[in-house]
């Protein structure tokens, strides 16, 4: 399969090298990119030669977020057009949630918006020094509403209540402390810790791993149909408020929003 946006390269112990690939555009989350993901998640959730997926990103930053043009063409859109396009993002954070093989996050420079929903959606993230994290949806006008859910269950309410809504910038160490990413090393350090993450597993059986990761889904916190319908009809609700119009366009205007 060509991938457009990602790429994919797995090593003959069956470890798979999942890789933003937009550095241009530090790796925002595209419809196409969203898309992609999905397919390849499906695709190596199937596959028996795939051990371990290592989920990374090309260039300087993890992951920037969400596709602000793309966002911007979802308030002239229509009910059921911002409905569709918000059940992308759900169903690409969903199919990465439930791979049954373990995610590994290697976290660098920043993962912004929906950068961090998919850290939240790996089984363990590591970050490296100077990584910074924020959840900037509010600055714009709109909520985290499809990350939401696994923010929730890998933060807690109480630690996600910290930066969850007020766009307010961190750093890996606090992301360390909110439960965000399980450890902080330096850049240098990074492709190693993530290695020794990697390593148990090819030790265990892979069905076996599968059907633990599935268990422990099952018994964590509910994120169901229903959760992720919700989060994307209160995605689309604030899509049709009218601070994203303002504010979407005040960032692609490069001027403040009223509110700043």
């Amino acid at each position: 399969m060509t991938w457009q946006t990602l790429d994919l390269r797995t090593d003959p112990r069956g470890v798979t090298w999942l890789t933003l690939n937009t550095p241009d555009r530090r790796n925002v989350l595209s419809p196409q990119m969203s898309a992609e993901l999905t397919e390849a998640a499906q695709a190596l959730g199937t596959d028996p030669t795939v051990r371990v997926v290592v989920l990374a990103g090309a260039g300087p930053v993890f992951c920037a977020g969400g596709d602000l043009d793309w966002m911007a063409a979802q308030i002239d859109a229509d009910r059921p057009q911002r409905l569709r396009e918000a059940r992308k993002l759900a169903q690409m954070l969903r199919a990465l949630n439930e791979l049954p093989k373990p995610l590994i996050g290697r976290l660098h420079g920043g993962a912004f918006g929906g950068g961090v929903g998919m850290a939240c959606v790996c089984d363990v993230a590591i970050a490296a020094e100077g990584t910074r994290f924020c959840f900037s949806e509010t600055r714009l006008g709109i909520i985290p509403a499809t990350i939401g859910p696994y923010v929730l269950a890998r933060m807690g309410e109480g630690h996600a209540r910290r930066v969850f809504m007020s766009a307010r910038i961190f750093d890996a160490v606090e992301a360390e402390t909110l439960g965000l990413v399980a450890r902080v090393v330096t850049g240098e350090a990074l492709d190693v810790a993530v290695e020794a993450e990697v390593a148990p597993y090819l030790s265990c059986a892979p069905l076996a791993v599968g059907q633990a990761k599935a268990l422990a889904r099952a018994l964590g916190p509910r994120i169901d149909d229903a959760v992720i319908e919700d989060s994307i009809r209160r995605l689309a609700d604030a899509w049709e408020g009218p601070e994203a119009r303002v504010g979407i366009r005040a960032f692609l205007e490069k001027r403040p929003a009223p509110w700043q």
